[in-house]
């Protein structure tokens, strides 16, 4: 879907470049015409919502011949209508210009001026480079930071204006009970907080008659925002990182006690990260409050605080632990969930039924960097995230907080820290509520639950940040009762008839401990292979000595004489 340049003008944002969305709508398996309607996001900032689509909770599950796909049992479109979107725009297979270039996999680095062009009097003759099993050519976006979202603020517009298209476009995917819902990971406790809210505030701006334009007045009605280990505020969830590396509930002692002092140190001291994001949210709030990132002196003491941030309180972690970034209970490289969706949406068959003039990009450099250069993360945005999340509930509007407790990016803990400190009109009844066993099914508990009314906080046991791809029946159970108004612990209490139903139970669950489970041997793949590689597997890929079957490295021999390559 395309928006043409200037139509953000309207929200006062510049936009020279096109803007062309990708997404993936699918009605739901039973009754489709009468289902509600949910947006699927991934985070980053820059992840393919893909990841979401093919992961976790979309219909199908990709094949290890990365050429297949499976049914999904717990798919969140058995009841509800799903839209995935790419956002915001160089995303997945959103682009601003179709540009060919080159990918090479062991440095991770795009390049748009790879292709070589000789123009003589009667021909033009471009030049291909030349591919192997870590340098690929494609089609790309721009990959000019300039030409996308720079701060959550700026993707949140953009969406606004692609979910006003969406919905005049496409009138007969508009739910006849007119509610639709927010869903969202990662980075999308920002996104999810911040677009919900924006899309509020425009349909209060429609109902009065303010807003009026062409394309403009078409109301949302909000159902549910859902975040699944979000990173939401880095003021409240920041030190959650090192206390998470060295004492979580499965008694991985991931870092030591010196190493846990530094981060704690530097969270706290004067001058540290802390102290560095409060300065940034001062100097924003003076120099650039809407959040349009184009205050340099704004942008870059943001910058300075995301960076001390980033090195030396979430940093320790990744640099002393050897374990996953997104489950602290496997080893690093881990090797799950396993990445073979990108095999399949490199597929020229798929890409050929999806009509998509890009190559596919799991997570997009430009993107990150452009909000990385305005400081992004340790901003709070217009009015700030937990006022978002405060505003959006008190509009009558649901949220779902859920956060798998083995999960590193987004630590659990520091989600809780979140829930607690949303200062909304029953703040007081949520905090006294205690925490329920979530019954995924007759015979096993999930997770526990803290809910009061239309606001809840889930802890899953043994999930990642991914939770869906970890316990997916948990999490289908928690996306369907949120949806259709039932308390999250059982399913069985409505919510509309018990508005203020409160779960029962103990204050804290840091006293239920969980068994560590056997860490998963890593397998390279790829097309993945910074992440999912050893160094040793990475060399014998480069050198052309290993055994490579479906992307799957499937004999890592580093000293070997060279075997053939077999790309299935």
């Amino acid at each position: 879907m395309s928006i043409c340049p200037p139509a953000l003008r309207d929200l006062g944002l510049d936009q020279p470049y096109p803007i062309n969305t990708f997404f993936w709508f699918f009605e739901s398996r039973n009754d489709p015409v009468n289902a509600p309607l949910s947006i699927w996001m991934n985070g980053g900032p820059g992840s393919s919502s893909m990841i979401g689509l093919l992961q976790e909770n979309g219909p199908c599950r990709v094949a290890a011949d990365s050429n297949s796909t499976q049914p999904n049992p717990w798919s969140w479109n058995n009841y509800v209508n799903m839209l995935y979107i790419d956002q915001p725009n160089q995303v997945g297979f959103s682009y601003d210009l179709p540009t060919n270039g080159t990918y090479d996999q062991v440095s991770g680095v795009r390049n748009v001026s790879g292709w070589t062009t000789t123009t003589t009097t009667t021909t033009t003759t471009t030049t291909v480079p030349e591919q192997n099993n870590t340098f690929y050519v494609g089609t790309f976006p721009s990959l000019n930071r300039s030409s996308s979202a720079n701060t959550t603020a700026n993707a949140a517009r953009a969406l606004w204006h692609f979910a006003q298209t969406w919905f005049t476009e496409f009138p007969e995917y508009k739910p006849l009970n007119d509610r639709v819902s927010i869903w969202t990971e990662s980075y999308g406790g920002r996104y999810g907080p911040a677009f919900t809210a924006l899309f509020q505030e425009q349909n209060e701006k429609i109902a009065n008659g303010s807003l009026t334009g062409p394309g403009e007045a078409h109301y949302i009605h909000l159902d549910t925002l859902g975040i699944i280990n979000g990173c939401v505020d880095l003021l409240v969830q920041g030190e959650s990182y090192p206390q998470m590396a060295y004492n979580n509930t499965y008694g991985i002692p991931a870092i030591n006690q010196t190493v846990y002092d530094a981060a704690m140190e530097a969270w706290s001291k004067p001058g540290g990260c802390k102290d560095l994001i409060t300065r940034c949210r001062q100097l924003a709030l003076e120099g650039d409050p809407q959040m349009y990132g184009n205050n340099a002196t704004v942008n870059r003491a943001c910058q300075v605080a995301n960076d001390y941030c980033s090195n030396n309180v979430e940093g320790p972690y990744i640099l002393h632990a050897g374990r996953g970034y997104y489950d602290i209970s496997h080893f690093d490289p881990d090797p799950f969930p396993p990445p073979y969706f990108l095999g399949y949406l490199s597929q020229h068959w798929v890409q050929g039924a999806l009509g998509v003039p890009v190559n596919f990009t799991e997570s997009t450099d430009s993107v990150y960097d452009g909000f990385s250069s305005t400081g992004d993360y340790p901003r709070a945005d217009v009015h700030g995230y937990l006022e978002d999340l405060a505003y959006v509930l008190d509009s009558g509007i649901k949220v779902a907080l859920v956060y798998g407790d083995r999960d590193y990016a987004c630590p659990w803990n520091g989600g809780e820290q979140v829930s607690l400190q949303v200062n909304y009109r029953d703040a007081a009844q949520f905090r006294a509520a205690g925490y329920a066993s979530v019954q995924t099914n007759s015979s096993y508990v999930g997770g526990l639950v803290r809910q009061y009314g239309n606001f809840s906080f889930t802890r899953v046991f043994d999930a990642g940040h991914e939770v869906p791809a970890y316990q997916p029946q948990t999490a289908y159970e928690i996306f369907h009762r949120a949806l259709f108004n039932r308390d999250i612990a059982t399913g069985r209490v409505s919510t509309i008839q018990h508005r203020t139903y409160s779960s029962k139970g103990p204050s804290s669950t840091w006293n239920i401990t969980n068994l560590v489970p056997d860490s998963p041997d890593p397998t390279c793949y790829i097309l993945s292979l910074r992440s999912s590689c050893t160094d040793e597997q990475t060399q014998s890929v480069v050198n052309g000595t290993a055994t490579i079957k479906d992307y799957i490295v499937v004999d890592g021999d580093t000293s070997g004489p060279k075997i053939e390559i077999e790309l299935v």
